[in-house]
């Protein structure tokens, strides 16, 4: 899957000039956490997150009152809180890509970029909702976690057993096991009591770790 296919777009963006005040009640108004910035030719020049918006505040204020304070906060601009050099990807880029790069660069979303175009933007949430798709985390069924071989085949052989047995895969996922020579593998399974798919698929694991119904 690629992320043209789970982008937000078109994608809300602001202005440097905009007052961070304005920009922090657009936020909450449009229900987001984070804006492209965009200068007067649609050109991309930075992001600003919500916590940029609401950490921007006098360093030293002790000597101000209220009004004062309220009069050089409406003063400060995206422009002086926006972070500048912006990672970007393209609409082609894998899911998966995506979230490597904003786990290494601990970043919560990438706008996505169309020539020099911004045509939409991924963030951590919309890679959350994907998770929950693989996983069918919304999907009744049995919810299995088993130490499977690493070997070529033993995966099909896994599968194959749920279905001889009758049961119909709703999600699969495969992680880090304990070591280099297995993994760890989390199905879903509908149609199917929890007995008899353990019965099925034992043969074919070296530990079940989890089961459970969920759902």
């Amino acid at each position: 899957m690629l992320v043209k296919e789970r982008m937000s777009h078109p994608v809300i963006t602001v202005h440097p000039e905009l007052p961070i005040h304005d920009a922090l009640e657009r936020m909450r108004e449009e229900h987001v956490r984070r804006f492209p910035v965009t200068d007067k030719r649609g050109r991309l020049v930075g992001i600003v997150a919500e916590k940029d918006l609401l950490h921007a505040a006098p360093s030293d204020v002790t000597s101000l009152n209220i009004w004062e304070i309220h009069y050089w906060v409406s003063k400060i601009t995206v422009e002086k809180v926006m972070t500048r050099n912006v990672i970007t990807i393209t609409e082609d880029t894998p899911l998966e890509e995506a979230a490597r790069i904003m786990a290494d660069h601990k970043i919560g979303a990438l706008p996505i970029m169309q020539d020099s175009k911004v045509v939409g933007i991924i963030t951590e949430t919309d890679l959350f909702k994907i998770f929950l798709e693989m996983l069918g985390a919304r999907e009744p069924g049995v919810r299995l976690d088993v130490l499977a071989p690493k070997v070529a085949g033993e995966l099909a052989k896994l599968t194959g057993a749920v279905y001889e047995a009758g049961g119909n895969i709703l999600a699969l996922g495969t992680f880090l096991g304990e070591s280099s020579g297995n993994w760890e593998v989390t199905i879903k399974v509908a149609d199917l009591d929890s007995k008899v798919l353990v019965s099925a698929i034992e043969p074919f694991v070296e530990r079940i770790l989890d089961l459970r119904e969920s759902g």
